[in-house]
């Protein structure tokens, strides 16, 4: 079996507020903290199926413009998604399952890009609208009972499981993949960063908070007791982790290696991208009306959260 990342952003960052203060409040936690950002995806290979987690942003996704009051960042194109899926060597064809792990478009973007797989979502995801006209789903129960600490799972094939954990959207999923002794954990946005994992914090984007904390707390018991290789979409270090085979250890985290951050005036679009989701706000589709103009309590319509997760595109 052969796991690779699919990886279209870098160079982004989350700060600490973001990534950390989701139960304690994002004031308690230094804006000036600033940890490493990118987006990747995963390809299973497992000799008779290529099975995807996620599938990236849509293409075309305006880039984001930060600046220093910017909670987070996505991170600049590296290539679409569908471009670095080809650069590994397959073709669109060959993907017979796609596992997405929630419903936000940067997981969820070029899911229609593969009319062939068949696309296992939790079922109290179907509702959402980044899923709708999608004919090729196939509604998830998690009727395989427990996967060791954690209640609901589906198995998929021999060694990958898809399994239930509530919390960053109420139909939030993980995939774990048992490989030469390895557990490969592939959880979307359970953390966006590592060092969220190791310190034990909760992030600001959920829908349910203590459905999250219960999942934090499963994933966090999980890798005290089975060696696992942590696989996040969000920052480098889960490639990096996939690289070097890197069995998380939480009483010895991994040094930090903040980001470097270099904000340069960009010409302005009037278009901003919600960070969280992808959902893209142009005043052209909204009667002129400025994204500056919009009220102070105005949300993403996609993702529910407020104003100041957008940035400039």
């Amino acid at each position: 079996m052969i796991i690779k990342a699919v990886k279209f952003r870098e160079n982004g960052f989350y700060t600490q507020p973001f990534v950390f203060g989701g139960e304690e409040g994002m004031d308690k936690f230094d804006k000036n903290i600033r940890y490493r950002g990118s987006l990747q995806n995963y390809l299973i290979d497992t000799g008779s199926e290529v099975i995807l987690v996620d599938t990236g942003i849509p293409a075309g996704t305006p880039e984001e413009h930060p600046d220093e009051n910017s909670l987070m960042y996505t991170g600049k194109d590296i290539c679409s998604y569908m471009e670095a899926f080809g650069a590994l060597g397959y073709k669109p064809e060959q993907v017979t399952k796609i596992l997405l792990t929630h419903k936000h478009a940067d997981h969820s973007g070029e899911l229609k890009s593969f009319p062939n797989a068949k696309i296992y979502v939790n079922e109290d995801e179907l509702s959402a609208d980044e899923l709708q006209g999608i004919s090729n789903i196939v509604p998830v129960k998690f009727t395989d009972g427990a996967y060791l600490n954690f209640p609901e799972c589906q198995k998929i094939c021999d060694g990958i499981y898809y399994i239930k954990a509530k919390g960053h959207t109420n139909g939030n999923s993980i995939v774990i993949v048992e490989n030469d002794g390895l557990f490969y954990m592939m959880h979307g946005d359970i953390t966006y960063v590592d060092e969220a994992l190791y310190k034990n914090k909760q992030s600001v984007v959920f829908d349910d908070i203590t459905a999250a904390r219960e999942t934090l707390d499963r994933v966090r018991e999980f890798v005290r007791k089975n060696p696992t290789v942590y696989l996040s979409t969000h920052t480098p270090q889960g490639y990096e982790n996939l690289e070097a085979k890197r069995v998380i250890d939480l009483d010895n985290p991994v040094d930090t290696v903040l980001a470097e951050v270099d904000f340069k005036a960009q010409e302005a679009t009037g278009k901003y991208v919600c960070s969280v989701c992808g959902y893209v706000y142009d005043p052209a589709e909204h009667g002129g009306m400025a994204f500056e103009d919009l009220p102070d309590d105005f949300i993403c319509p996609r993702c529910k959260q407020p104003k100041e997760k957008f940035n400039k595109a």
